[in-house]
Order: C-alpha cells, then structure tokens, then sequence
C-alpha cells in the first residue's frame, strides 16, 4: 500500500519481510538500474536513515520511504550536486578545484568525486567530460554518465545548449552597456591564449557582453557565450584592457578576494535522451556584488 504524503516523497509500509531491492522492484514502477541509482544517492529511506544497501533486509512494519530529490551530502568537497539521472550529472563547483585531473593533482577533481560517487551504485559505473571550468571559475558544469551521451552533447553542443552564461567582474569601467566580442584565438607554447581582432587562422571566439553595475574600480558583466574557446572570456577581457579581477596571468593587476572574480552561473541544455529542455542557475557570490558597490 503506497501513500503519498506530499509532492517530494511517497511512504510506503513493509507488510511481508523482504530484501530492500526487491520490495523497491515489486512498488516502484521503474526499471532495476534506475531503483539503484536512488538506492546510490540517498533518496530510500528506512525508518528515518536513509539506506544505500539493496540487500537491506526489510521486516513488517518498517516504513520505507522514496524522496523525489536526492538528499546533498557533505562527502563530497568542493562540489554540490544539482541534478543526477541515468544520463548526466549536473554540478556546482567551487573555485579552486579542478575539473578534472592534472599533472600535479589527480584526486581532488570534480571528475574523480564524481567517479567514486557512480560507483557507490556499481564498481563499473563511470562518468565522462563534457566540457571544462578553469579551476579557479566557479558554476555549473554539466557530465556525462556514458560514452555515447558524451559524444551525443559534445558532437552536438552547439544545438544542444540553449543558453550558457557567466558573471565576472573586471578590473576598470567599461562604457558599453552592451557589446559583442568578436576575436581569433591561439595558444602560445607556455599555454596562453592570445586574441586578434583579425582572423589569424586561429579558433573564432564569440561573446556577447552585457553590463551589470560598476563603480570607479570595477565593473560587473554578464557575459554570454556562442562558442566555448579555452579561456574564451578570460582573454578577450584582457584583450578590451578590461581583465578578471584575481585573473594575473591575463593582467590582472589586483585581487581582493583572493579568486579569479569569473562564475559560470546558468547553464540551459536540452538532454540528449529525453529531449527536454533543462535549465540550471546558480547564485552569484555575494563578494562579486561587493566590489562594484558605490
């Protein structure tokens, strides 16, 4: 007998014993890997604890109940999970962790907490990248759970993603309350990305630029993407002479809040098995508002 108490969560009562798994397949009406991932991200509850064990063994009597979301947990460093299903993983990182693995840190990733966390429901379980955030840009970030949705959003991305956004404050005032950035890219051999203004054969970089606030030092933007280039809004704010506060490597003279001041704050995909649209907004840190106030 199944009764739903409210929009978030159904409560279901044990009437014969049974193993946990099985009592899930037998009221849920869902396939066995989908029941597993919940089991995985803490959304079954036995009693008032929430039970990641399928072969928990059930009595007459126990209350077992189903959360719609899954509950955060505080395991993970540096990462807040937004949104999980059978195909990708959504995100928020925090400044200051990787992405994914370098050559002087391999495990405090998001990739690698991501990793152990889809093998908590099967030691085969493994995630993909999508794209990437600098590690000291904060946001949304978005993962595959399999290979062929990893190729699916990257080989489509360009159709795929409906709106990425970022807010940054940068060093200085800028004038325009909006304007279109339109560069050519290249790396050196130290691994820096320089702009043109002119095609120089490099990767063509497109963004759209609104202002937000600003003050005598400083000025907020919100900055929209059409393409994804390595440091794409980085360097082009160096190249108006207008660089990310906390952002030294692309001349940036100042860094009051000990960050690079760029954070990856709406991210807007429509999923690639499913078909629907998703949308993700992520607050921007308070500190940002802080440095464009009169």
């Amino acid at each position: 007998m199944t009764k739903k108490r409210s929009k978030d969560q159904y409560i279901f009562q044990v009437k014969e014993e049974s193993e946990l798994l099985q009592f899930l397949l037998q009221n849920l009406d869902q396939g066995r890997n989908r029941t597993k991932s919940m089991l995985a991200r803490g959304q079954v509850l036995v009693g008032e604890k929430a039970e990641t064990q399928f072969n928990r063994n059930l009595v007459p009597g126990d209350t077992v109940t189903i959360l719609k979301h899954a509950v955060p947990t505080n395991k993970n460093k540096g990462i807040t999970i937004l949104h999980e299903d059978d195909d990708v993983i959504v995100i928020n990182k925090e400044a200051g962790l990787l992405s994914i693995a370098s050559s002087k840190e391999k495990q405090q990733t998001a990739y690698h907490q991501l990793m152990e966390h889809v093998k908590m429901q099967h030691p085969k379980n493994r995630i993909f990248i999508v794209h990437r955030l600098d590690r000291e840009t904060s946001g949304v970030m978005v993962f595959a759970k399999t290979e062929k949705v990893k190729r699916s959003l990257q080989d489509h991305w360009k159709q795929v993603v409906k709106k990425r956004t970022y807010v940054a404050v940068v060093e200085g005032r800028i004038s325009e309350q909006q304007q279109t950035l339109v560069s050519w890219l290249k790396e050196t051999k130290t691994h820096k990305m320089y702009a043109s203004a002119k095609d120089n054969g490099g990767q063509k970089a497109i963004t759209h630029v609104k202002k937000l606030a600003a003050n005598k030092k400083h000025t907020l933007l919100e900055l929209e993407l059409d393409t994804g280039r390595k440091n794409q809004i980085r360097v082009q704010m160096e190249q108006i002479k207008t660089p990310i506060v906390g952002d030294k490597k692309y001349g940036a003279a100042t860094n009051p809040i000990g960050r690079l001041v760029l954070h990856a704050n709406v991210l807007s995909f429509k999923h690639p098995i499913t078909n629907k649209t998703l949308e993700f907004k992520v607050e921007v840190p308070s500190a940002f508002y802080q440095l464009v106030k009169e």
